[in-house]
């Protein structure tokens, strides 16, 4: 009998998959050369005194297969927390199999069990598969913002 595909909180000891993850998705996005992070540094900014983000895990009878990570931020407006989902990555041999569309669930789920009044990301213009994928889950573009980055 098949083990069903579980979703867990990453730990400490899970530092060296999260980096893969990332340069996994890093080298999809055409920017492995980019990625400076290292486990250490990970492991300082995610299991540290004061963590700044969280990971989740979707593993496959047993074999990590995707990862979320996102963290907190605040809308004045609303007045209420949100989530904003900075990674999501799922192994190629896994997509199509609704890993991606668990881990947004469980991100929807911590979401309204922390009180957040929304979750956001943001998508590259030329990801069609990943637009895809957003638009079939009824995702909004939000147009009136544009982002900026300082380095």
């Amino acid at each position: 009998m098949p083990v069903p595909m579980t979703l867990r909180a990453a730990t400490v000891d899970d530092v060296p998959r999260i980096l893969a993850f990332i340069r996994g998705l890093a080298d999809y996005e055409r920017l492995l050369h980019e990625v400076v992070a290292t486990e250490d540094g990970l492991r300082r900014a995610l299991f540290g005194p004061r963590p700044y983000a969280e990971v989740v895990l979707a593993e496959d009878a047993g074999a990590p297969v995707g990862f979320a990570l996102f963290f907190h931020t605040f809308s004045t407006f609303l007045g209420q927390p949100g989530i904003y989902l900075e990674d999501l990555f799922v192994v190629p041999e896994a997509r199509g199999r609704g890993v991606g569309r668990a881990l947004l669930a469980h991100l929807a789920r911590l979401a309204e069990e922390r009180g957040c009044g929304r979750v956001e990301w943001a998508v590259l213009d030329w990801n069609a598969p990943a637009i895809r994928f957003y638009d079939s889950l009824g995702a909004r573009p939000n147009a009136e913002f544009s982002s900026s980055t300082v380095p």
